[in-house]
């Protein structure tokens, strides 16, 4: 039934038939938008609410604005899913035998039984498909032909039964489809902002969608465009970089692997490098940013229906262009060139391993940069030097933690109008100060938190300058750190905990050093001057057995300290020294890391 409104409303609101809903050609349900996030017992939920009567809430679509076409005419864009994609992908599982794709990427279907007598839903498991007095699968009841003859299939297999309740909870289950969802469609007038308005207050609660959502539906949305074969590049490309075996699933669409995109990301399949996993949000933030010098998403989904910014009028020029400049940034952006050399000066910098990688928005705009400064005819080595002193510069400073579509977008400007060796020194010379090095980040060490970006940044100056393990003869953190190995308190946690350290004291990122699992072992809880005791005794004895370590002289253990910033003063300190230990070691980190950044 149609709601009327006046002339200040921004929506109406309709009754669908489910059955509409989910087999609605008329409706986009882009399947490649988001993964199903849902578990199977939410499924359930929702198919026993249907059931019994109860609402299941509004789902919110949106005609595409109408742009003006060449020749007079106006093209009517697809109607998009605002809110409630979630709820339709569980339908399509549940009642069409749809597969669908997990977080994790994978492809599954989730199957809900129905028990006719009990008028009952649940998860189908191994018990169930035993039980002959449970429909296994709804959506074979709803896919049949025959619900006369399914009835009767029922009965035959369950004579003990009911009949009369038997068959009222099978037809039902089998009228499921025709019950009917509000169905709120925004008004196709509404201009881009008012949309994307109305989107960021639906989902500011529950399973919240972001922006990049929007940007998705409104790709793969467009048919003229080709929007679809656009999206399904970005959202499989992530697809691979996270799970390589996916690759098994892209290749039935047989659509896609004519197309152009398909031969571009294949290369990924054999890809193990685990360092850079964008999801769809980081790829289209660095394809968008890249090429349209923007950083608010939000412009994006503006430029894709053709806005005008200047004139406020929406033009099929300014979309078509639009959709152009984005597939050349997704293009540069999945470019196996392109993606491995910029790991590469990544890796370059010492961030060998994503356990080192806390600042994904650092890692994005690194990208940008590379892309950008590319495509501006920088030479190689000047692009390798600058992506690494502007990723390690922004993790320092924390620069995007303080808004990062702001800082995007106010950082692409810089770099388009300025040579980015200025960019970088006047940034430098704003927050990089003597002060910074000697206080300031001095300072920021003294923190318990174990993912803390300046650790990591203290790794990767490690990993860099090939430096030893704490303790170690042979291993350097670069293998340490590929192997997973410990990270070790220096005055052991269990020693300070029975000396009455809390554990924002004994978990200081200054007392944590890599080394191997055997030496954090040996350790165990004894106190800096106790083990290094047994340390210079073992260097005097020529056994191997129960060492402590492979040091064998007074100058490479002094050596091994000093790479690992470790105070000399250490091997004659217990608890009482602990305070003292802690202030000495941060400057050490702070002076290395300083040197660190410099050689970049």
């Amino acid at each position: 039934m149609e709601s009327k409104f006046n002339k200040t409303d921004k929506y109406s609101i309709r009754n669908w038939k489910i059955s509409q809903i989910i087999n609605s050609k008329d409706i986009v349900i882009p399947e490649i938008q988001r993964p199903f996030v849902w578990n199977a017992t939410k499924v359930r939920d929702l198919l026993d609410s249907l059931y019994q009567g109860y609402p299941i809430g509004y789902v919110v679509t949106w005609l595409n604005h109408d742009v003006q076409l060449k020749g007079g005419g106006v093209s009517k864009g697809e109607t998009i899913i605002i809110d409630g994609q979630q709820r339709i992908k569980a339908l399509q599982a549940a009642l069409l035998g749809h597969d669908i794709t997990d977080s994790n990427y994978e492809t599954r279907k989730i199957k809900i039984a129905f028990h006719p007598i009990e008028a009952r839903f649940e998860v189908q498991n191994s018990a169930i498909l035993k039980d002959k007095k449970w429909l296994p699968d709804i959506s074979e009841v709803i896919r049949s032909s025959s619900s006369y003859s399914l009835v009767k299939n029922y009965l035959k297999l369950n004579p003990d039964v009911d009949e009369a309740t038997a068959v009222e909870g099978i037809e039902r289950l089998d009228k499921i489809p025709e019950k009917t969802i509000g169905l709120i469609e925004l008004s196709a007038g509404l201009e881009i902002e008012t949309i994307t308005e109305i989107f960021i207050r639906i989902n500011s609660a529950g399973t919240a969608l972001s922006q990049a959502d929007f940007v998705m539906s409104k790709i793969v949305s467009n048919k003229k465009y080709k929007g679809s074969e656009l999206g399904k590049a970005i959202d499989y490309f992530c697809h691979l970089a996270e799970e390589p075996d996916f690759y098994k699933n892209i290749v039935k669409d047989k659509e896609f692997t004519e197309t152009d995109f398909f031969r571009k990301i294949q290369w990924l399949k054999d890809e193990k490098d685990d360092l850079y996993n964008p999801k769809y949000t980081d790829l289209l933030r660095v394809a968008f940013t890249s090429q349209f010098n923007r950083g608010d998403l939000s412009d994006l989904v503006s430029l894709l229906s053709g806005r005008n910014f200047e004139t406020r009028s929406y033009e099929d020029t300014i979309a078509e262009q639009s959709f152009a400049t984005l597939k050349k940034g997704v293009l540069n952006f999945v470019n196996e060139s392109n993606f491995n050399r910029f790991l590469m000066f990544i890796k370059s910098a010492g961030f060998i391993a994503p356990q080192l990688i806390q600042t994904q928005n650092a890692l994005n705009f690194a990208y940008i940069v590379y892309l950008k400064l590319k495509e501006l005819k920088y030479a190689e080595a000047d692009i390798g030097k600058y992506v690494c002193r502007w990723f390690v510069y922004t993790i320092l400073t924390g620069h995007f933690s303080r808004g990062a579509e702001s800082s995007f977008d106010k950082d692409i400007r810089h770099i388009s109008t300025k040579p980015f060796d200025q960019l970088l020194k006047e940034h430098e010379d704003a927050t990089l100060s003597d002060t910074y090095w000697n206080t300031t980040l001095v300072q920021n060490l003294d923190t318990s938190v174990a993912n803390s970006p300046l650790f990591r940044v203290f790794l990767a100056a490690q990993v860099k300058a090939n430096t030893k393990g704490f303790l170690s003869d042979r291993d350097i953190v670069r293998n340490l750190i590929e192997n997973r190995s410990d990270i070790h308190h220096l005055f052991p946690r269990d020693y300070l905990k029975k000396n009455g350290f809390e554990r924002t004291d004994y978990n200081q990122i200054a007392n944590y050093a890599c080394t191997q699992a055997e030496i954090n072992r040996a350790i165990g809880n004894s106190p800096p001057q106790e083990y290094f005791e047994l340390v210079r005794k073992q260097m005097q004895t020529p056994s191997k057995k129960e060492r402590i370590c492979g040091i064998s002289s007074e100058e490479e253990l002094q050596e091994n300290l000093k790479e690992n910033c470790i105070p000399k003063e250490i091997t004659n300190m217990d608890f009482k020294n602990y305070k003292e230990f802690l202030a000495l070691r941060r400057k050490l980190m702070a002076e290395k890391i300083k040197e660190y950044y410099f050689s970049l």
